[in-house]
């Protein structure tokens, strides 16, 4: 597979080559781009998405981070042409490096500290609605159609992390459902399950994910950081080893400027200003 560019810090200077890549302020965007083909994903972006969030975690100007799909869909999964075809031809030494390899998309997604926010509008298909899945939050659109569609092409539903994940957003029996059939999830079926946090139109989905995004950046990131680790952590954990980690946690979030700002913010009646530190 070929190597995307290497990433350079900060990331407001980075020049993607396989995706859309844009900072404003202290959001990052992500664009799948690729809208005649619905913004299919190549070997070359799955290396260049992974790059970008591995870096995240060493970049001090980005605090959160928007993933979308340009022309009105959000990403149609693995190329046809480019991806499935070859995957014929490997052999399973080959095959395994793959599916490696696209599972790191959604391993530095999660490890990534900021929060990622999808904006999804018409298809969301196959590796697409994995990177969905991957995301925080997810604001989609009534028109999106979210498809987990491997068993279609022969293939188990337990791909990059799709057996781990998806219960956890709609519960085990709706994924179950989702992950055996491959049937697609309209966007207000989507809201109603769980797996969008809520539905905008198409016009407005990119422009309040953002929103969302400007706000979350604005606040503690530090502490944001520690609440996108511990929800990761704690799904494993009894809820007693829980309550011992939380306490850990916070009390480290307790050293931080941001609580004194908080707290001399409160008590002058004023908003906080955070910084991140």
């Amino acid at each position: 597979m070929s190597a995307a560019n290497p990433v350079t810090l900060p990331l407001s200077g980075y020049k993607a080559r396989h995706i859309r890549f844009e900072v404003a302020g202290k959001v990052a965007t992500i664009t799948l781009d690729r809208p005649d083909k619905k913004n299919p994903l190549t070997f070359e972006s799955y290396a260049e998405i992974v790059d970008l969030f591995r870096a995240a975690a060493k970049d001090k100007g980005v605090k959160a981070f928007v993933v979308t799909g340009a022309g009105g869909n959000f990403c149609s999964g693995g190329d046809v042409f480019e991806i499935i075809e070859p995957l014929v031809e490997m052999e399973t030494a080959q095959l395994l490096d793959f599916t490696r390899t696209t599972g790191e998309v959604v391993k530095a997604m999660r490890a990534c500290p900021q929060p990622i926010i999808a904006a999804i509008d018409g298809v969301c298909a196959g590796a697409g609605a994995i990177v969905a899945m991957a995301s925080d939050i997810r604001i989609g659109t009534p028109g999106a159609k979210v498809a987990f569609l491997f068993n279609r092409v022969g293939l188990a539903g337990c791909d990059m992390g799709a057996c781990a994940i998806l219960p956890r957003i709609i519960g085990q029996g709706r994924a179950a459902e989702l992950l055996y059939t491959g049937r697609v999830l309209g966007g207000e079926e989507a809201e109603r399950f769980g797996f969008f946090n809520r539905l905008a139109a198409p016009d407005a989905v990119l422009g309040q994910a953002q929103k969302l995004a400007v706000e979350l950046a604005g606040g503690p990131t530090f502490a944001n950081a520690m609440t996108k680790r511990m929800l990761e952590m704690e799904w494993a954990m009894s809820v007693e080893t829980a309550i011992e980690a939380e306490a850990v946690a916070q009390a480290l979030c307790m050293e931080t400027e941001d609580f004194a700002r908080a707290f001399r913010a409160f008590a002058a009646k004023q908003k906080p200003v955070f910084e991140g530190d």
